[in-house]
């Protein structure tokens, strides 16, 4: 029971937004991709939503295509109903985000540990196996690896590299490799692949936004790093005190974008997962306690409040915003086994610490 977040209304809320096919929209209208279908999967796990959880996981294996990839909406262009204040998805673009898919491996690795199901891990293993094998074939020499699938007119330095992107790719990785290490399989690629992710995160800078677009404004490129255990605990601590004022209004939340007046559910409670990550818990509660006038009353949260407006904006629930609230709030209190995947490293690679370190003891318990 967590006195944070009312776990069972955010589970009911994604629960009712499943479909008969297993998938979790972003609403009922519609919208999907792999990485917000599994936020919303590890909050049915950690809730208990056992049958719920395994549609999903099926659907995202049945989703899977040949290269290992997923195709996903981009949300981004999904526009909104100027009179309500509601996402109209139409035919939103669609892209082959590398990070999306990469996700499959934290989807299977936490849902799997909240439902004390490792035993089934073998059933999920060429899915995650195959998604790295399509992350990697998108890395480049510098080590980041670029944000979406190249296309047929494109090589793949056409295409930028999104340092939250590859923070979370880093967390994707290190979760395969404690699959595979649970399953006896080699991972050696992998580690050296995330190796090189880290370098290029900590050391080359130059590499992310090298198209022009320069997107540090957005709370996602800020804590990321913290919260994917990129960079060692005091660091990631000075990281986000170096620009808290920007990205945190008091006593609401965090912005979605520094220079926007709109802060919103889901960056709160990551923003949350970033402050357990680098030791600062009292700061992860009051952000999600801050958060309460968005509790929607029949489920889960309203994705954002617009501060200088004061109203909910847009007027819509997504079921990953009641994902990461879950999350949250296990994180921090530890409701549920392998609690911490999301926010301590388990694989350490600085400064000295071996990859081959002793093993977290959730994966044999």
């Amino acid at each position: 029971m967590s006195q944070l977040v009312d776990i069972k209304a955010c589970a009911d809320h994604i629960a009712s937004l499943q479909r008969a096919d297993g998938t979790i929209p972003w609403i009922e209208a519609g919208v999907w991709d792999a990485w917000n279908h599994g936020e919303a999967t590890m909050g049915l796990a950690i809730a208990g939503r056992e049958a719920e959880t395994l549609r999903a996981l099926t659907a995202l294996m049945d989703r899977q295509e040949a290269d290992g990839g997923w195709t996903g909406d981009l949300g981004a262009s999904v526009p909104l109903d100027d009179a309500n204040r509601h996402l109209v998805p139409g035919k939103p673009k669609t892209a082959r985000d590398t990070n999306f898919s990469g996700y499959a491996a934290v989807t299977v690795l936490r849902s799997l540990l909240a439902l004390n199901a490792l035993d089934t891990l073998t059933r999920y293993w060429p899915m995650v196996e195959a998604a790295m094998d399509f992350i990697l074939a998108h890395q480049t020499p510098h080590g980041d690896i670029v944000w979406r699938a190249r296309g047929d007119e494109q090589t793949i330095t056409e295409i930028d590299s999104l340092r939250a992107g590859n923070a979370s790719l880093y967390k994707a990785l290190e979760c395969a490799c404690l699959i595979g290490r649970r399953l006896g399989k080699p991972v050696t690629a992998w580690l050296e692949a995330r190796r090189r992710i880290g370098a290029a995160l900590r050391e080359n800078d130059a590499r992310f936004d090298r198209k022009g677009t320069d997107r540090r404004g957005f709370a996602m490129d800020w804590y990321y790093p913290a919260l994917a255990g990129v960079l060692p605990t005091d660091i990631g601590r000075a990281r986000l005190y170096a620009r808290w004022s920007e990205f945190v209004e008091p006593g609401l939340g965090c912005r979605c974008v520094s220079d926007q007046p709109w802060v919103t559910a889901a960056e709160t409670a990551e923003l949350a997962l970033a402050c357990q990550a680098v030791g600062k818990t009292e700061q992860a509660r009051a952000l999600i306690a801050n958060l309460a006038p968005l509790i929607a009353h029949d489920g889960g949260y309203w994705m954002g409040w617009q501060f200088e407006e004061s109203i909910i904006w847009p007027r819509e629930r997504p079921s990953w915003t009641s994902g990461a609230l879950i999350l949250a709030a296990d994180a921090i209190d530890g409701l549920t086994r392998g609690s911490d995947l999301l926010v301590a490293n388990h694989l350490p690679e600085y400064p000295t610490v071996k990859a081959a370190a002793k093993l977290p003891a959730f994966l044999y318990a």
